[in-house]
């Protein structure tokens, strides 16, 4: 399974990036397939991925969503990603890949915080808001996907 880190900054300064292509080198032998970062400000978010779902560069991480203004960076597997797909869509979402990855940034363009009790799987994320400025972390119930932070 794919790799993720970050780092938030809490006082005025800029992510040091070194320090998160240290934690990306770290986490190679988690994703063979891709490697990706992304920074907005405050925050930075690291990527390995390692392709299982969408093969496509679509799915690469972190993944951006020009139109919410939210960053994901995200490990797991969504086995409902097919209906909440379904389900988004009808809301009026449009989907620029085929993985589960987009299936969660539109699941919490939708319904917030509350996106987790609507997928099933085992997984760990960061969401950022790039409007907000806010960040949102959440695993799945089991801790089957652990997801670690540290201040």
């Amino acid at each position: 399974m794919c790799g993720i880190c970050g780092e938030l900054r809490l006082d005025d300064q800029l992510p040091q990036l070194q320090h998160l292509n240290a934690m990306m080198a770290k986490l190679a032998r988690r994703g063979p397939d891709h490697i990706g970062s992304f920074s907005d400000g405050r925050l930075a978010f690291g990527h390995r991925r390692l392709s299982i779902i969408d093969l496509s560069y679509q799915s690469n991480q972190p993944m951006v969503d020009a139109e919410s203004g939210l960053a994901i960076v995200f490990n797991g597997t969504i086995y409902n990603h097919p209906e909440l797909r379904a389900e988004l869509q009808a809301k009026g979402h449009h989907f620029f890949s085929g993985g589960d990855t987009e299936v969660i940034l539109k699941a919490y363009a939708e319904w917030g915080e509350a996106a987790p009790s609507h997928l099933l799987g085992m997984f760990a994320f960061a969401i950022w808001d790039m409007r907000s400025g806010t960040l949102f972390l959440a695993r799945d119930r089991m801790g089957i996907k652990p997801l670690y932070y540290t201040r």
